[in-house]
């Protein structure tokens, strides 16, 4: 797991303990108030309003003091027993600030009962959620569902010391998919490898290899928009170093030409999900008409279903409404001649395939609509790179225009906004894509998305 996703975790597991050490304090007070557990000569305790100024402390400091006793570092690696440890450290210097509070700032404790069960159920509190997101984790890694397939380049004896170096948790998260030695092979094998495997990354292991192998190598995964790690195990403290991330507790150097993982692309992410399951929920009644309204008018499904490039060239089936006849793959080839659109982009005027309904369906946007589906699976973000299909993508001439699959593929982008159907050459059409990609934010997205409207309501650009 990268060092950035190690921190995002971290950070979510911190504000989980402080909800969790908040809502325990909360317990405790029930039970004490409630007379369930009497630990003290006092039968009738204040109400929890007293006891606002121990959560103030409880709440921010008790993370704050487990992070420093080393809680949320290599939860996968540790025993209970070293967690226990851990959260008697936290306790006691929590016990401590409490401690001067009342001694310099003269606060009261209104039950010391409730501290005492509080002391008990919390380090439960925080062991079984570490268990909970520990199975959980381990679960979703095991099905495939966050784990990262990598490649590892450079030289056999540090490809081979490095592979050897991950940790039991650390093969689980990280699969190899391929290893190549850049000193006999060269990047081309290594280019010809992304585009087989799909990945995000390349590890690149190397000790003795000469700088301009690795400057090309680097150069390559720039080009496919793709991360490239290099191992710094030659690189001392006392050099200046550009940011990096560790990888088997090894420094890795990263260049990076897309977006990396942030707070900011997990709300991307979040919502992506929650606006497309809002949206199928509200649009479910015009997607049953608009299907039966297909179905009664030509021949052939509702839906159209094609092989897409994701995220890194990996393929997906994508929805959408089918707006032409039934066999217009097939004739694909017929109209070949009469493509408009400079590249490998398949785009004909008035194209003879598409049908009455299609022809409304495409001017509206509506087609698009069902891959909301594919948005709330995670295949597709709201606003991205449109997704072209697998075949276009293999006939790429330039293979700088693969970047454009470094980002999620989305319903909208700039391209929407900017002309869609009016835009001839893909050249223009990457460009805008690359440009999205270099200067994205959250904000980038909320701003395509409000200028996106006009254009579907009004079918600005489309045919």
């Amino acid at each position: 797991m990268s060092t950035r996703r190690q921190e995002i975790n971290r950070q979510f597991n911190q504000f989980i303990d402080a909800m969790l050490l908040g809502g325990v304090l909360w317990l405790a007070h029930f039970i004490r108030s409630n007379g369930l557990i009497i630990l003290d000569n006092l039968w009738v305790i204040d109400d929890f309003g007293k006891f606002i100024w121990i959560l103030a402390v409880i709440m921010p400091f008790g993370p704050f003091l487990l992070e420093l006793q080393g809680f949320y570092n290599y939860p996968l690696e540790k025993s209970a027993w070293k967690s226990l440890r851990q959260m008697l450290g936290a306790g006691i210097w929590l016990f401590v600030m409490l401690a001067s509070a009342v001694i310099f700032l003269r606060l009261e404790i209104p039950s010391r009962s409730v501290l005492i069960l509080f002391g008990i159920m919390a380090p439960a509190a925080l062991l079984l959620r570490e268990w909970v997101f520990i199975w959980y984790y381990i679960r979703r890694l095991r099905q495939g569902a966050i784990g990262e397939r990598i490649i590892v380049a450079g030289e056999p004896a540090s490809i081979e010391k490095l592979i050897r170096s991950f940790s039991p948790s650390q093969k689980l998260e990280v699969q190899v998919v391929a290893t190549i030695d850049l000193a006999a092979h060269g990047v081309e094998t290594l280019v010809d490898a992304l585009h087989r495997h799909a990945v995000g990354r390349v590890v690149l292991a190397i000790q003795r290899m000469e700088l301009d192998k690795v400057q090309r190598a680097i150069e390559a995964c720039e080009t496919e928009g793709v991360e490239a790690w290099l191992n710094a195990d030659f690189i001392h403290t006392s050099v200046a170093r550009p940011s990096y991330e560790v990888l088997a507790q090894r420094p890795m150097l990263v260049f990076r030409a897309s977006p990396e993982l942030s707070w900011a692309m997990l709300v991307k992410s979040s919502l992506d999900r929650s606006l497309a399951a809002l949206g199928l929920l509200v649009l479910s009644p015009l997607f049953l008409i608009l299907a039966l309204i297909i179905r009664c008018t030509s021949q052939g499904p509702a839906f159209f279903r094609q092989q897409r490039s994701g995220l890194h060239g990996k393929p997906f089936e994508m929805w959408k409404f089918r707006t032409m006849c039934h066999n217009a793959e097939h004739l694909r080839e017929e109209l070949s001649s009469q493509n408009t659109m400079q590249g490998p982009v398949f785009k004909v005027d008035n194209d003879p395939r598409i049908t009455k309904i299609g022809h409304w369906l495409r001017r509206t946007s509506l087609d698009e609509f069902p891959q909301l589906f594919n948005v709330l699976k995670g295949e597709m973000s709201l606003v991205g790179p449109r997704p072209l299909p697998v075949y276009e993508v293999e006939k790429f001439e330039r293979t700088a225009h693969r970047r454009r699959l470094s980002m999620k593929p989305g319903l909208t982008c700039l391209w929407q906004i900017r002309g869609r159907n009016k835009v001839t050459d893909f050249q223009d059409w990457v460009r805008m894509d690359l440009e999205y990609i270099d200067n994205w934010s959250v904000i980038l997205d909320l701003y395509i998305l409000l200028k996106t409207i006009p254009v579907v309501l009004l079918g600005s650009g489309a045919k």
